[in-house]
C-alpha cells in the first residue's frame, strides 16, 4: 500500500513539474585556445577541430539561441554551430547575472548554448542550479566539459 501511495505521488508531482516550462541550458567552456602571448587568441589548430567536432555533436539538437563572452576563442567556438543553425552568436557579460535571467525568460521552453571561459561557465552552472560554489574554474588544460542544466526557475 505504502508503495502504491509513493508511486502515485511520484507521478502527481512528475506531471506538476512536466507542466512547468523548462529552459534547457548546454554550457561550455571555449574550445583549445592558441598560445599567442596576446589576451584575446584565437583558436588552437585542434580548438578548431574541437569546435567542429562539437558542431557536429549538437547537429540534431534543437537550439534556439548562442550565446558567447566577447573573446575570438568563444566566438569562434560556437561559430560554425550557428551557420549550420542559421542563428547568430549573441555576446553576453558573465558578470551581468541578469543578462542569464533573460535568457531564461526569453527562451523558455527552449534550448540555449552559452560558451565560457574556465572561471565564468562554472559560475553560471551555480547561478543556474543554486549550488552556491558546488562548480569551481575548470582547469586551464580542461577544454572538454559540457554541462547541460535543464531550469525551471533560476536556482531550481
Amino acid at each position: 500500500m505504502k508503495l502504491l501511495l509513493f508511486l502515485v505521488a511520484l507521478l502527481i508531482s512528475t506531471a506538476a513539474i512536466a507542466q512547468q516550462p523548462v529552459t534547457t541550458f548546454i554550457l561550455l567552456r571555449h574550445a583549445e585556445k592558441d598560445n599567442d602571448g596576446t589576451s584575446d587568441p584565437d583558436l588552437s589548430e585542434a580548438g578548431k577541430v574541437h569546435a567542429e567536432l562539437l558542431t557536429k555533436f549538437l547537429s540534431k539538437t534543437k537550439v534556439d539561441a548562442i550565446y558567447s563572452t566577447a573573446f575570438k576563442r568563444t566566438k569562434n567556438t560556437v561559430a560554425s554551430l550557428a551557420q549550420l543553425k542559421g542563428l547568430t552568436v549573441e555576446s553576453y557579460n558573465p558578470s551581468k547575472l541578469a543578462e542569464v535571467d533573460a535568457m531564461i525568460q526569453k527562451y523558455s521552453c527552449g534550448t540555449v548554448v552559452l560558451v565560457g571561459l574556465s572561471n565564468s561557465t562554472p559560475a553560471i552552472i551555480n547561478y543556474l542550479s543554486g549550488r552556491k560554489e558546488e562548480y569551481k574554474t575548470f582547469d586551464d588544460s580542461e577544454y572538454g566539459n559540457l554541462i547541460i542544466v535543464s531550469v525551471v526557475e533560476r536556482g531550481r
